[in-house]
């Protein structure tokens, strides 16, 4: 990494939220939308990209998620923004509230297009790591993966208008996919502010990498983005290997004072999880505990008495509380009193 949490502006890599947000909230992938002058007029001044829709034309939102990826179509995407949301406000609230949820904690979005722009909370800007984040939710967490990775996958896309007077065919811009074994998926981007940027995905094995450059370099050097993200790529499926973190050592019993039983058997409250770490010969997986050296009765059954961490170097990967296995009452005096009765009553028959 280099300047992962530096907030800038992300230009159409912004597209991979919106088209994430549009997946998710989209009821119906035949429902229809008329193009309207008041759409393209704004962003035509603007020096937007465009699909090529025109004022009156009437087209399926299949059509406008294609046209607003793969030739990142400023009028598609505000399109299924007004469509989704009802307004273009509207939907940035969207993109804001799902950054939140998948963890993004520098991101704020102003425009569904990636245009830089500014609003009262600042202005339209993300970071290297949030955007490795979001990628990452849309490939791998999101419940509609499959739809992402076949639309950002797919090289050409045609269709005509709903009047069938107009065809269309839509071009993927991201190069990326042929030219790295296991490319998956990826999104460019370019304002003058922003500079060359962009966000994408590959497989190879069970290994999964996702890299992100911002600001990566102005007109003419339109290829450092692909030389950058491929030294990404390649630094990491050449020094990465991945590990599976199953199994968990038995947890020792404690001791226990002033209580019925002077030993208790913790036990994890909730199974450690089947975690796969990308791992390089340098790193080092650790597990602390921290629990008592002993336990003062009384105790109820499922209290948590401490932690079990899983540490991948210095950063903690898991935190599995750990609970008391059974209750235990503390041996008052009544209790005591029960024993010694009992053991004298043996004495006395053995006697």
């Amino acid at each position: 990494e280099k300047g992962m949490d530096e907030k800038i502006y992300p230009a159409s890599m912004t597209k991979v939220m919106t088209l994430l947000v549009a997946a998710e909230n989209l009821p119906d992938l035949d429902a229809t939308f008329t193009m309207t002058q008041a759409i393209i007029d704004p962003l035509f001044l603007s020096d937007a990209t465009m699909a090529g829709f025109v004022n009156g034309e009437e087209v399926n939102m299949t059509d406008l998620v294609y046209g607003a990826l793969l030739p990142s179509g400023a009028e598609a995407t505000e399109a299924l923004a007004q469509t989704i949301a009802g307004s273009t406000e509207g939907f940035v609230a969207l993109m804001n509230e799902k950054a939140a949820q998948i963890g993004c904690t520098n991101s704020h979005f102003v425009t569904p297009n990636g245009l830089d722009a500014e609003d009262g909370e600042g202005f339209h800007g993300t970071t290297a790591e949030d955007l490795a984040h979001i990628l990452c939710y849309c490939i791998e967490k999101s419940e509609k993966k499959d739809a992402f990775l076949e639309i950002t996958g797919t090289p050409t896309y045609s269709f005509t208008d709903l009047s069938g007077k107009r065809s269309f065919t839509c071009n993927n811009h991201n190069a990326f996919l042929n030219m790295m074994e296991g490319a998956l998926t990826g999104k460019t981007g370019f304002t003058g502010n922003a500079g060359y940027c962009f966000c994408g995905a590959a497989k190879r094995g069970d290994i999964t990498l996702i890299s992100s450059v911002l600001a990566c370099g102005w007109p003419p050097h339109k290829t450092y983005k692909w030389t950058d993200t491929k030294k990404l790529m390649d630094y990491g499926f050449t020094n990465y290997k991945l590990v599976r973190l199953t199994e968990t050592p038995m947890l020792q019993k404690i001791p226990v004072h002033g209580g019925r039983s002077n030993i208790m058997q913790p036990r994890r409250s909730v199974p450690a999880r089947d975690t796969k770490l990308l791992m390089t010969s340098a790193d080092t997986l650790r597990i602390c505990y921290e629990l008592p050296h002993s336990l003062k009765a009384p105790i109820r059954s499922g209290d948590i008495i401490g932690y079990e961490n899983y540490y991948l170097n210095d950063t903690l990967l898991q935190s599995i509380p750990i609970a008391s296995s059974s209750k235990i009452k503390e041996a008052d005096a009544p209790y005591v009193a029960r024993l010694l009765y009992q053991l004298y009553c043996i004495t006395a028959i053995s006697g």
